[in-house]
């Protein structure tokens, strides 16, 4: 088959879950003798272009990357992607709307719902409200959903049948070692630090995080990835100026080797998300081995499991912290935890095969 993967910035991956993802799947793919094509969003670009990245063939749209260039793009995807043949994979539903393309020309159309966009904090009564109609329009629009935990399959039964989506989460390969030189270009050791890997947004906890490393008298640092400098919000500007000598900003890694080894030798990853379904970094952190301490709500308790330690405030995060230094054996307990978990739900190859014999069926069905 061929397949048309929208709704990302691009291969190969330099922003978040869903390259990450794109790349992964279409690398997968290929590897199995399908055409895959992938549209990725340049800005510096001066003209629409076409190459190929490991056996995926790119098609490259020059289009800024703010919110309204976004949308263009979206929209100049659309349009092109609606002229082709095969099947569509569209990732995220932040501009659903446009999915109707789709079925007027008859192209079967498998869109991956994400998260609820439209509860972060981050956005305006307006922008949540074009957010909401792009939910409802994507899960009526598109011809099957992909759900990737079931707290979303669940919500999504308010727009459309049960018989219309698929619950499959998202997977990681299982990292059982990683050079440990890696660790010394940033002064850090095995197991001598906390990692959290986040963008500076309300829904992700990282202020409480901060807050609750800062004012203990931590034995270990916090290490955090992500765009935390520069002109930013004033969310971001309340986490720097809440965050004590013991916090280690790394910036944002997108080496995948660097952020393997980094969680491989952390002593515990810190996950706030409150807002979402599956995170792509808490399965990669579960497939790392470590040792789980996350938000406590739906979604990272069904990802995490039941043996993870979890946080609804500063206090809950300082008193397991305290907890887990006085007594190191429930760390090892959870590392365990956390390995049992990746292989029984989030084994890479067992999702790319789901989603493999999903989009055979939708062409099948809708072709």
């Amino acid at each position: 088959m061929h397949v048309r993967i929208v709704g990302t910035r691009g291969i190969p991956a330099q922003h978040g879950g869903f390259e990450t993802f794109a790349e992964d799947l279409s690398l997968f793919l290929a590897s199995r003798g399908h055409d895959v094509t992938v549209y990725c969003q340049d800005q510096s670009a001066e003209k629409l272009y076409e190459d190929n990245w490991n056996g995926v063939h790119r098609l490259v749209i020059p289009s800024a990357s703010h919110a309204v260039g976004t949308v263009s793009y979206d929209w100049a995807t659309t349009l092109h992607c609606s002229r082709s043949r095969g099947v569509v994979l569209t990732l995220g539903y932040n501009t659903g709307v446009f999915s109707l393309m789709y079925r007027v020309r008859r192209l079967p159309n498998l869109m991956n719902m994400d998260g609820l966009e439209w509860k972060r904090e981050k956005w305006s009564l307006p922008q949540r409200c074009w957010l909401w109609l792009n939910e409802w329009a994507g899960a009526r629009f598109a011809n099957h959903l992909v759900a990737d935990h079931p707290e979303i399959a669940s919500h999504l039964q308010r727009h459309t049948s049960e018989d219309k989506i698929t619950i499959i989460p998202y997977g990681a390969d299982a990292v059982t070692s990683a050079p440990i030189e890696m660790l010394s270009s940033f002064g850090l050791s095995s197991k001598s630090y906390y990692l959290l890997i986040a963008r500076p947004e309300p829904e992700n906890s990282i202020l409480d995080i901060v807050r609750a490393f800062s004012l203990r008298q931590a034995s270990y640092p916090l290490v955090v990835l992500g765009n935390y400098s520069g002109r930013g919000t004033q969310y971001r500007q309340q986490i720097l100026d809440a965050a004590g000598p013991n916090i280690h900003f790394l910036g944002a890694i997108y080496d995948r080797e660097i952020v393997r080894a980094l969680r491989f030798y952390a002593k515990a990853y810190i996950h706030g998300h409150r807002v979402g379904g599956t995170n792509p970094s808490l399965v990669e952190s579960l497939a790392a081995g470590n040792a789980i301490i996350a938000h406590d709500n739906r979604f990272t308790r069904w990802v995490a499991g039941e043996r993870a330690r979890f946080f609804r405030c500063t206090k809950d995060l300082t008193e397991i912290l305290d907890s887990v230094e006085q007594n190191p054996s429930q760390l090892l307990e959870m590392e365990e935890a956390s390995r049992q978990r990746h292989g029984n739900e989030f084994e890479k190859r067992k999702v790319l095969e789901a989603y493999e014999k999903l989009l055979l069926r939708i062409g099948r069905c809708y072709s």
